[in-house]
């Protein structure tokens, strides 16, 4: 990509971080998949799902919230099955977040369905358009600013 790019690459950068942008998107992935799970509780799981066990603390930069706003939601997740709470090996004071069996079943499904709704999305664009697209998304996270 030439440097020209930049500011539209910025624009778009723009829109898919901002924070309404992705509530809405986990809304889409978790409706049907119960009252514990939504736009709120989706992030701990997710975040538990790519980091494996982790205190609410440490859980919290990952997603954008202090140790508090994890907790509530871990426990709404806890609550419904899909999360259960360890003592940390490394300190007996602090406990652990942990998908369950039902919570790695329910990433996996909303995988699925985020990797359907990108491959919809993606359809109607032209051969090897998605996949150069997808190279230089790989390429521009593991290279660009965000590495």
């Amino acid at each position: 990509m030439e440097n020209d790019a930049a500011p539209e690459i910025a624009d778009a950068l723009g829109v898919l971080l901002r924070r309404t942008t992705r509530a809405r998107l986990h809304g889409r992935l978790t409706e049907g998949m119960g009252p514990a799970l939504d736009e709120l509780t989706y992030p701990v799981l997710s975040a538990l799902a790519r980091t494996g066990p982790r205190s609410a603390a440490e859980l919290g930069p990952e997603i954008g919230l202090d140790r508090s706003g994890v907790t509530r939601r871990a426990t709404r997740l806890e609550e419904a099955g899909l999360v259960r709470r360890e003592p940390d090996p490394a300190d007996r004071r602090a406990q652990l977040l942990v998908l369950t069996r039902p919570g790695e079943r329910a990433v996996a499904e909303l995988r699925r369905r985020l990797a359907e709704l990108i491959a919809d999305s993606l359809a109607d664009w032209p051969p090897g358009e998605a996949a150069a697209f997808a190279r230089g998304l790989r390429r521009f996270t593991t290279e660009g600013p965000f590495a």
